[in-house]
């Protein structure tokens, strides 16, 4: 059950989700304010993932509620799940269709290819790209997207420390400027520190700040 809200942008309410007889959230419960940056940091397998995707409604909880306080949700994956068969530029202008006058979208997708250094490369196919700049493209494109809340799996993964230094620095200009909830998870805990203090530890199907 998905509830507009004005307090919070993400409100999960007794959440349960096991796979077989494996119980990953148990009783799970946690408020995210409105526009504000949350980092979890937790061992591998401790349910990180799966809570981002219950958060998003790819993966539906056993028991309990997600209330959001919008209904548009953005998602950087741990994968970069790019469109093989489009091109840099429009595998961000393919999500942009449904959102924004087809007059800005041009200059919407090169201010966020910029952001993430790929302006020269926007006619190169996913194949044609590195591992760190496909990362980069799927940055560009959660960016780009207007929604109220960013999920962010891992999404500075396998970039170098100078590009990643740079890119959440942008990063955190475009949050000021364009304020939305944003829930990121990262095992790099200078990394959650750089970002934001609101940092929380899950671990064993609970969580701490």
């Amino acid at each position: 059950m998905n509830e507009k809200l004005n307090a919070y942008g993400v409100k999960l309410v007794n959440i349960h989700k096991k796979y077989g007889k494996h119980e990953v959230l148990k009783n799970f419960n946690i408020i995210f304010e409105k526009n504000t940056i949350n980092v979890i940091l937790g061992p591998s397998g401790c349910g990180k993932t799966t809570l981002l995707n219950i958060i998003s409604g790819i993966e539906k909880q056993n028991s309990g509620e997600v209330l959001l306080s919008g209904d548009k949700v953005s998602y950087i994956f741990q994968e970069d799940r790019l469109i093989p068969w489009l091109n840099v530029y429009d595998n961000i202008a393919f999500i942009l269709k449904s959102t924004i006058n087809k007059n800005h979208i041009d200059n919407t997708i090169m201010k966020y290819l910029q952001l993430v250094r790929l302006e020269e490369h926007k006619y190169k196919f996913p194949s044609e790209l590195s591992g760190g700049m496909k990362r980069r493209v799927a940055i560009a494109r959660a960016l780009a997207y207007k929604s109220e809340i960013l999920l962010m799996d891992e999404p500075f993964k396998g970039l170098d420390s100078e590009l990643k230094k740079d890119i959440i620095g942008e990063f955190l200009k475009i949050w000021k400027d364009n304020k939305k909830t944003v829930i990121l998870v990262t095992h790099d805990e200078e990394e959650a520190m750089f970002i934001t203090d609101r940092i929380y530890y899950l671990r064993e199907n609970k969580i701490y700040k």
